[in-house]
Order: C-alpha cells, then structure tokens, then sequence
C-alpha cells in the first residue's frame, strides 16, 4: 500500500523554481489565486505529484503541487475543450433544437457543424459568437456532478445526445463526471477550467456549411492566430466523412457494437480497400502525365505512414507500366558534425539545412538526363555518408520516389522543374469521433502508432516517445504543416479501426511508464481514450496495411 503524506503542508513550485510550503484543506482554486502573479497566463489545472487534478479540487494529499496555465501542454488542452463546451452550450441556448457535430481540427481551429431549421450563415455564427462572449462576461461556474452510468443514461437520452448513451456500455468506469454551465450537462472526456470567465480568446469564423471555432496556441495565449483557409486539407476530411457513411459509423460506441456483432472483419476489409482504390486513383493520376513526371515526393509528418504507402503506390504504378526507383533523403544527410543546432543547441535533423542539398540536386539532375549516379549511403552510426557501390541510371519509364519530411518545399528539389514533380501529403487524419461532441486528435493517432513502432523496431520506450514528441511536432509546425496545401494531392492514411488494433499493443507499453515521470499525466490520457475500444484481432490486417508499418508482419518490411 502507498504510504500517505501526514504532514500539515506540501511543497508548491513556482515557474521561477521557488518553494513554497501549502497548507491542506484548501481548495486549488484559492491557492492558485494567490500565487498567478507568478505565471504568465491563466491558471486552470494542477498537478499534484505528477497527477492531474482540477483547481476545484480540495488539497488533501501528496508532497509536490505545481499549477499549469494556458503557456502548457495541458493547460491549453483543457482551455480548447472548454470552449468547444462554451460553444456546444451557446448553441443550445440560442437554437434548443439544433444539432451539433464537432467534425475535425482545421488549422488552429475547430471545423463544426450545426443543423437547424435554417440553415447557418454569417448572421447566426456572429449571434454565436456574441451569445458565447455573453457567457463569458457571467463568469459562470462549471458545475460537477458524478452520476451512475443509469443516470447519465437518462441524462444523455433526455438531451437528444443518443451517441453517447451509445458510447456507455463502453464506459471505462461505474460512473460519468457531468458538467454544465446552463440546464444542460455534457462530458467531453477531459478537465474543465473552472469558471467561464476564464475563456475570453477565441474567434468564430462563417466556413463552408458550418464554422470554425479558432483558438490561441500555448506559446502566445492571448493571441488568435490569423485563419487561413486550407482548401485540400478540409477536401480531404470531408472525403474522410465519406468514407464513414460507406463503413456505416463515426462514433466510437458504433464502432464497438459493430466489432462485437462479428462485423469487425468486414470492417478492416472495406477500410483497407478504401485506401487501396485511393492509392490506386493516384497512381493513375500520376500516368495521365507519365510523360512530364520525373520525381514524385511523399511528404507527411511522423508516423503518418509514408513509407508503407511508397511502397504501395510503389505497386500501383508498377501495373500501369511504370517501374519507380526509390531514393531516401536521408541518405544525403550532411556528416553529423555540420548538422545545424536547434534553438536548445541540440542537433537539428529535421531542419532542410540538415541535408546536401547542393549534391542531392546534382544527382536528381544527372539521373533525369539518363545518366548513371553512384547514391551515398548514410552510417548513423558513424554519422558519415558512405559509398558502397550502389549506382542507379533510369530509363523513360522509371520515375524516381522520392519519400521525407521535407518533400513538398521546393527548396529540396529545387534543381528540378515544378511540373516534373508530383507531390503528396500524406496523414492520419482521423474521421471518428467519441461522440458528436468529442474528436479523437489526428495527433493522438500518429503518437500511439510511434509509440508501439519505436518500441518494437527502434529501442525506445514509451517514455522516450512520449519525451520526444513536443520536439517531434514543433519539427512538424516549422517544415510540413505550413507547406501542406503545396500537394498536389492528399492521402489519409488513418484508418478507421486502428485504435482498437493498436491498444493491445500500446496499452502494456503506457502502463510501464512510472506515476513519478512527468510523462505519466500524457501517458493516462492515451490510456483512457484506448480505454473506450473494443479490441480488434490484429490477425485480421492484411500484411500490406499501412498499420502494419508499427505493429509488425508488414510483407514490405520482413
């Protein structure tokens, strides 16, 4: 049994690394009002020995109590769902009988959808936006209370919100955290700030047939990035969408009645040729102008599943009578002692300085004009670029894939015309949702996938994982996002299923990691949302799906 803290106080650390003894019994509310003066933005969450906790909370237990404000991770996290409640509950009041789906994350926003019985328009998202900074200026209080699964049955049935009554024989628990602001009470699966007062940053744009919440970003809280329409990006979500009225569901609850009538099989064989009849319609795209395409880049953040799809459109192309030869960029790294430094003096070898570019243009160039190159090899053990006799020379037919980070920015290639290359991004962006209400983040998909890759072929635990990530995506922010509308097509490699793939392996992997880690809190959140999936027999992916590349048995890798 874990020996319990007796004393009379605890250690309280402040951003500048000061202590401060706390006195228990107190709420974290009170407490975090007399120390914000110490942090730059608002505080909406605690952690008390490296567990999560709510400022509503009273301080009973545990040694060390540290605050997070909207500059964190965390905080910011919480701050983002609750204003998505903010305006779920604005909605209501203001159209009772409207429906809204929260559909997907675009940009630094939120893309939703309201059904009504007019349709929406700039007018009605401005009476949205007003109504929802009217909640804010009441201050009023998010309110709590635990009720039995019965009770949030009847509470979510009596709302209309049959999705989540769905979702509930799934529940990992005996009860359901409700919150409310108004008459109505919901459950985000998540922490909320404690009062509405707190949610004074936001901006709702009119979009297409719906609207995109925006919000601030932790590096600059009280800021609203500028929105900046991303026409492919919400194509190919809306193609995502699609794909989910084919499969016959967009909820997780859904999802789980289906896997556990026996349908679970069908729907790997459906989603997986989804994705193949994509893969296929590009490579024939690509054909159509056989003639004029040299390279063809595959660009996409980490664990979107590049590789595996390279090799599959690898395939595709070869049945419509090309024969592609791959080249690594990762080959032309510069030796490792005239890598650039990152802004904490690490090694960048995300950034395009990392690369040769100067010799990695002169070969593409060679290669086109039909001449024989001898391609580097890069030691990372050594860090060195090596020649071992590898020599390529292609013919009219042979296209050459080019796969990496850095592939939609024209610098890479820059050597080579625009219209002899054919770019794709490539990403998991997830099309189900918890509930109507509640996303599951593209981003959670691509960690887990590392998470259970990287244990499994590279030697990195899920701590190490979990460590390396924010680095992983500020790498992802400076050289992919920003670029992504230059494709000239896109891929989504999520797939709709894998969650409940993944869990068997990610699961075990989570839990290893210690509550005394700073990881730990990251760690509980993976687990909890594996927690609402019904598992799937991984026997049951064929050996060329994509999620293969992380969990093992791909026929491409051995």
């Amino acid at each position: 049994m874990e020996k319990k803290n007796s004393s009379a106080s605890l250690d309280l650390i402040l951003p500048e690394g000061k202590v401060l003894p706390v006195s228990r019994g107190r709420s974290l509310l009170e407490i975090s009002a007399s120390v914000s003066g110490h942090y730059p933005a608002p505080i909406v969450a605690a952690m008390v020995d490296h567990k999560l906790v709510e400022l509503a909370e009273v301080l009973a237990e545990g040694s060390e109590l540290r605050f997070l404000d909207l500059t964190s991770m965390e905080g910011m996290r919480i701050y983002r769902r609750s204003l998505t409640f903010l305006l779920i509950e604005a909605i209501k009041e203001l159209y009772p009988e409207a429906n809204i789906n929260v559909v997907h994350f675009l940009g630094n926003g939120l893309y939703c959808e309201i059904k009504k019985s007019d349709p929406l328009d700039a007018e009605a998202v401005a009476e949205i936006e007003a109504k929802m900074r009217q909640l804010v200026r009441e201050d009023r209080p998010f309110k709590k209370r635990r009720v039995s699964l019965s009770e949030a049955a009847r509470v979510f049935s009596s709302q209309g919100d049959e999705d989540k009554v769905q979702l509930l024989p799934y529940w990992p628990g005996d009860h359901v955290d409700l919150y409310s602001i108004g008459s109505r009470e919901d459950y985000l699966c998540g922490y909320l700030v404690p009062r509405t007062g707190v949610l004074k940053h936001f901006a709702l744009n009119d979009y297409q047939s719906g609207l995109v919440l925006r919000m601030p970003e932790e590096k600059n809280p009280y800021v609203i990035p500028p929105f900046v329409e991303q026409k492919q990006l919400f194509g190919i979500f809306h193609e995502a969408d699609r794909w989910g009225t084919i499969l016959g569901f967009d909820t997780v609850g859904a999802m789980n009645s289906l896997i556990e009538s026996g349908m679970g099989p069908e729907i790997v064989r459906v989603a997986e040729a989804l994705h193949e009849k994509k893969i296929a319609q590009i490579a024939d795209l690509i054909c159509e102008r056989r003639e004029e395409i040299r390279v063809i880049l595959v660009a996409g953040p980490s664990s979107s599943g590049k590789t595996t799809f390279a090799q599959r459109l690898r395939v595709q192309l070869l049945v419509n009578g090309l024969r592609p030869v791959p080249i690594s960029i990762d080959d032309y790294f510069l030796d490792r002692e005239q890598t650039p430094l990152d802004e904490f003096n690490e090694p960048d070898f995300e950034s395009l300085k990392a690369i040769d570019l100067s010799l990695f243009n002169e070969h593409l160039v060679r290669l086109i004009a039909g001449e024989e190159v001898e391609i580097p090899t890069y030691n990372f053990t050594t860090g060195k670029r090596e020649y071992g006799g590898r020599r390529i020379k292609l013919g009219p037919d042979q296209p050459l894939i080019i796969e990496g980070i850095h592939g939609l920015n024209e610098e890479l290639t820059r050597a080579i015309p625009r219209r002899s290359k054919y770019k794709i991004y490539i990403s998991a962006l997830t099309a189900l949702n918890m509930d109507r209400h509640t996303r599951i983040r593209t981003s959670d998909t691509r960690l887990l996938r590392r998470i259970v890759r990287d244990a499994q072929f590279r030697g990195n635990d899920a701590l190490e994982s979990i460590r390396r990530w924010p680095a992983v995506r500020r790498g992802e922010e400076k050289n992919i996002f920003c670029l992504q509308e230059e494709a000239d097509i896109m891929f989504n490699s999520a797939l709709v299923y894998e969650q409940a793939v993944i869990k068997k392996y990610a699961e075990p992997l989570l839990k290893k990691i210690d509550r005394t880690a700073p990881e730990y809190v990251e760690a509980r959140r993976l687990l909890h949302l594996l927690s609402f999936f019904r598992p799937l027999d991984p026997n049951e992916l064929p050996t060329n799906s994509i999620l293969r590349e992380f969990i093992g048995k791909s026929c491409f890798f051995g």
